[in-house]
């Protein structure tokens, strides 16, 4: 085995395990979301199957003639990346969320490719080595080498690859490419020959499969549901949740509690005239269609890191050429808006059922002040269940920030007892109208309430302020701190 192959097949082999540890993340999405607890499964899981394939591979080297054994692990490395999607969408849809479930779909679908691949570079070593006297250099050059590869294959799928292809299309082509160079290096024939290629060609057609998604976007699984009871209605899903409904004929209709609380805090706070709104999330993008149908004459801003979303919601969920999308991370967009430019910010940016942690902050409330008016709300939707410590944590950086919060449910949801959902958050330098904001709910038959001054204080108690530098929330939410 010449130099140049050696090197080229462990630099190939780390790139690999590398692509297939950021498309485990897509592949887990739609049955298990997107969190750190499903980044942290996949990255264990990943650095198991290189730990164990490292060391099995060293050993068959030192049992057998290491170049015969480079084809035969390609090929399984090959064969066993296509088989990841069938096997996630065939085990996944049984799994509830948590960490056990996320190892174990992990383990499922990604460990035996991480791991065979992971058994190439100690091969190659062992092919390489000539001598003792050389040890050093060549263990620490191919190390080198595999580290490139792992640095590419990030880069390369994380920058270019998501944003340009769907995942399983670049599963397949990963695993032809694979198996067929592996197939080259092994130059099997007859009848073993032709029993990989079949195994090749049922892994390619598997890979092709369609899985769980109508649209796979850069950050999410995405599907488009028709409301059997409103013909025009349209619930969009992101990573089988429920995210937004829209009628597509009329963007007055509010399906959902807390968007129609939302409009309420918006007429109760701003009864007259046009608004100046800056949403930060824009799943269906029903609020700003509202506002766009309903106050018109004002700036209807949206600041959404999902691209593919606004072409979905321009061409399936009728979002009107006047709301303006600004695409990117709204912690970063946001510093580009304007300050005092802002008579409400809507604070509805969701990943799973959890609110991005750095959405959650001090720091970043303190962003959102500086766009307000001086007689500005801003308007949160958190989700929570239980002992409500997320929902109290999230009232607590806003209370840390504005002169009055308020938080608006319906009043069994606040003695957690176990009863949750969405709680939406108010707050603001001025005086809350929460009897006009009440007045309007109770006007089209609402129960929800809210909680202020010392019944508020009562409630937040002793929750964790979230900074930067310390948001647990997603731990928070699965009820692991």
């Amino acid at each position: 085995m010449s130099q140049s192959l050696a090197r080229l097949l462990v630099f190939v082999t780390s790139a690999a395990v590398l692509v297939i540890e950021i498309l485990a993340v897509r592949l887990l999405a739609p049955y298990l979301g997107v969190s750190l607890e499903v980044f942290t499964g996949v990255i264990g899981v990943i650095l198991a199957g290189i730990s164990f394939g490292a060391w099995a591979g060293g050993r068959l080297a030192d049992r057998g003639e290491p170049r015969r054994l480079v084809g035969p692990l390609v090929v399984g490395g090959g064969l066993a990346a296509m088989a990841s999607p069938p096997v996630v969408d065939f085990f996944g849809p049984a799994l509830t969320s948590g960490a056990g479930s996320i190892v174990v779909l992990a383990l499922l679908g990604f460990f035996v490719p991480a791991a065979v691949l992971s058994a190439v570079p100690p091969v190659v070593v062992k092919a390489r080595l000539h001598s003792l006297t050389e040890t050093g250099s060549v263990v620490g050059s191919y190390s080198a080498v595999g580290t490139a590869g792992a640095i590419f294959g990030t880069f390369l799928t994380g920058f270019f690859l998501i944003a340009a292809f769907p995942t399983r299309p670049i599963v397949l082509v990963l695993g032809v490419l694979l198996t067929l160079g592996g197939l080259t290096l092994w130059s099997f024939r007859g009848r073993a020959g032709r029993i990989l290629t079949v195994m090749a060609l049922l892994g390619a057609v598997l890979a092709l499969v369609e899985g769980p998604c109508e649209y796979e976007t850069t950050y999410h699984c995405a599907v488009i549901q028709v409301d059997p009871n409103r013909s025009t209605g349209r619930t969009l899903f992101l990573d089988r949740l429920p995210n937004s409904y829209v009628d597509v004929a009329d963007p007055t209709y509010l399906e959902y509690r807390y968007i129609e609380l939302m409009a309420d805090v918006i007429a109760g706070s701003h009864p007259d005239g046009a608004v100046d709104m800056i949403s930060v999330g824009g799943g269906g993008f029903t609020l700003p269609g509202y506002v766009a149908a309903t106050r018109p004459g004002g700036s209807n801003v949206v600041l959404e890191i999902d691209e593919s979303l606004v072409e979905i919601g321009q061409t399936r969920l009728g979002l009107p050429d006047s709301v303006e999308v600004i695409v990117g991370d709204a912690r970063t967009t946001m510093r580009d808006v304007a300050t005092e430019s802002a008579d409400v910010v809507i604070g509805d940016a969701f990943s799973g059922a959890s609110v991005p942690w750095h959405l959650t902050t001090v720091e970043f409330a303190a962003d959102i002040r500086r766009v307000l008016r001086d007689d500005g709300v801003y308007a949160m939707n958190v989700i929570d269940f239980g002992d409500l410590r997320f929902a109290r944590a999230a009232a607590a950086a806003l209370r840390d920030v504005f002169d009055e919060i308020t938080v608006l449910a319906p009043p069994h949801y606040f003695d957690g007892g176990g009863a949750g959902g969405n709680f939406v958050l108010v707050a603001s330098d001025r005086h809350i109208e929460l009897d006009a904001i009440l007045g309007l709910v109770r006007g089209r038959g609402g129960v929800e309430t809210g909680l202020t001054d010392a019944g508020l204080a009562d409630w937040i108690g002793d929750a964790i302020l979230l900074r930067d530098d310390y948001a647990p929330v997603d731990q928070i939410l699965s009820r692991r701190l």
